[in-house]
């Protein structure tokens, strides 16, 4: 008798291949550097993601953050009498 498998959601690969285009001079540089290219790829554009992330965050709440420090600069820091530094 056969028990009836259960059918597991598929997974999503951790990573997906891609190509990219080099100048050979900078391929065999970083070839002879020993620099893994899809790591240091990925590093870079992780960053890359992360500051555009906060700058369309920053864009999206433009008009909350003018209002916040123009309340800041007209009644100062919320609890500003109970700072220590």
């Amino acid at each position: 008798m056969k028990l009836a498998h259960s059918s597991s959601p598929e997974k999503v690969p951790s990573k997906k291949a891609t190509n990219i285009s080099l100048s050979m001079d900078v391929y065999l540089d970083a070839k002879n550097f020993g620099i893994n290219i899809s790591q240091l790829c990925e590093q870079t554009l992780r960053e890359e993601i992360q500051k555009r992330k906060e700058q369309q965050w920053n864009e999206q709440h433009a008009d909350f953050l003018a209002a916040y420090n123009s309340l800041v600069d007209t009644e100062g820091v919320a609890l500003q009498e109970w700072r220590a530094f």
